[in-house]
């Protein structure tokens, strides 16, 4: 999966169109991502033994296809690229600026 935990990301369709926020979860089956704060909904909790009945508000997953990554050099929404070095290691790279996001653990 092209973005990762601890990205910034910008959200491009939805009611949170245009609203930035970090990813604090990801799950790489099924192309989504958690973004702290945005794509909040209202859930309804039942009293338990120990605990009121509430109203929490919680993040809802986003399609990885509705984000674009925030390249932390230039500022700007980009797409993800990747590069080998002739030692092996994979690195994720800003198509726009060509700065280097992460190293990756190259597996053998």
């Amino acid at each position: 999966m092209k973005i990762l935990k601890g990205d910034k990301v910008k959200v491009l369709i939805g009611k949170d169109k245009g609203r930035e926020g970090e990813v604090i979860k990801s799950f790489p089956k099924k192309s989504s991502i958690i973004i702290k704060g945005l794509n909040m909904f209202k859930k309804h909790v039942k009293p338990s033994q120990g605990r009121a009945g509430s109203i929490v508000e919680k993040e809802r997953a986003l399609y990885i296809s509705k984000v674009a990554l925030i390249c932390p050099e230039c500022k700007k929404t980009t797409r993800v690229g990747y590069k080998v070095d002739k030692s092996g290691t994979k690195y994720r790279i800003c198509k726009k600026c060509q700065a280097v996001l992460t190293k990756e653990v190259a597996k053998k």
